[in-house]
C-alpha cells in the first residue's frame, strides 16, 4: 500500500542517496518511488518530472557546498580547514558534483569556498592579485587531489603494485624512503601536509601589496 505522507525534502534526500551510491543513471522515478514506498504520481506532485528532480538535486548540491566554515586559531589552520571541508564535500558526492558540472554551474558551486578562502587570505595579510593567486592555487590543489584520489580508486588492480615495486628497493641507498613508499598511503595525512606546505609558501609572501592592477577592487573580485 502506498504511503500517504511524503515531503519534498524526503524525496530529494532519497534521490541524492541513490545518485551518490549508484550514479545518475540509477535514478528513475520508478526506483525512487520503490525506495520511498510511494506511487510515482506522488513524486511527480512533489518535484515534477525527472529533469526537474535533477535540477533540484543540482541546486541543493550547490547550496550544500556553500556551508563550508573555517575552523582554527591561526591563518594556516583556518585555510587548511576550508580545504579539508571542500575535499570532503567533493568526495562525498562525486556523481552530484558531476551533475553540477554538466549543467554549467561549477563556478557557482565553488564560489562560497572561494569567498571563504579570500576572507582568510585577507586576514593573513594577502591582497589583490596575490590573494587571488592564493585562492585559485588552493582550489586547484583540492580539486586536483580529489581527481587523483578518484582515479586511483577506479583504476584496475596494478601488478606489480607500487608497494611491491618499492619493496624491491629496500636494499638501496635510502632504505627508509623505500619502506615508506612501500607502505599504504594515508591520503588524509598526505592531503593535509601538501595543503599546509602550499599555504605556508603562499602566506610567506604576505606584504599587504595589492598586486597587479588590483587596487580598488572588492575582496572577492577574483
Amino acid at each position: 500500500m502506498a504511503r500517504s505522507a511524503l515531503s519534498r525534502d524526503e524525496v530529494l534526500d532519497t534521490a541524492a542517496a541513490l545518485v551518490r551510491e549508484h550514479g545518475p543513471a540509477a535514478l528513475t522515478m520508478r526506483r525512487l518511488a520503490a525506495e520511498l514506498g510511494t506511487a510515482v504520481t506522488s513524486i511527480y506532485w512533489h518535484v515534477g518530472n525527472r529533469e526537474s528532480l535533477l535540477d533540484a538535486l543540482v541546486s541543493r548540491t550547490v547550496t550544500d557546498l556553500g556551508t563550508i566554515r573555517p575552523r582554527g586559531t591561526t591563518p594556516t589552520e583556518r585555510i587548511v580547514s576550508v580545504a579539508r571541508s571542500l575535499r570532503g564535500a567533493l568526495r562525498e558526492r562525486p556523481h552530484l558534483v558531476a551533475m553540477v558540472h554538466e549543467r554549467g554551474l561549477t563556478e557557482r558551486m565553488f564560489l562560497p569556498a572561494q569567498r571563504a578562502l579570500a576572507h582568510e587570505a585577507h586576514a593573513a595579510g594577502l591582497r589583490g592579485a596575490h590573494a587571488a593567486r592564493a585562492v585559485r592555487a588552493l582550489q586547484f590543489q583540492v580539486v586536483g587531489y580529489v581527481l587523483v584520489e578518484r582515479n586511483r580508486e577506479r583504476a584496475p588492480a596494478q601488478s606489480p603494485a607500487e608497494e611491491e615495486l618499492w619493496r624491491e628497493e629496500a636494499a638501496g641507498p635510502d632504505a627508509e624512503l623505500a619502506r615508506a613508499l612501500a607502505a599504504p598511503i594515508d591520503t588524509e595525512a598526505l592531503f593535509v601536509d601538501s595543503v599546509r606546505a602550499l599555504v605556508d609558501g603562499l602566506l610567506a609572501g604576505a606584504s599587504g601589496d595589492t598586486g597587479d592592477g588590483a587596487v580598488g577592487r572588492g575582496p572577492y573580485s577574483l
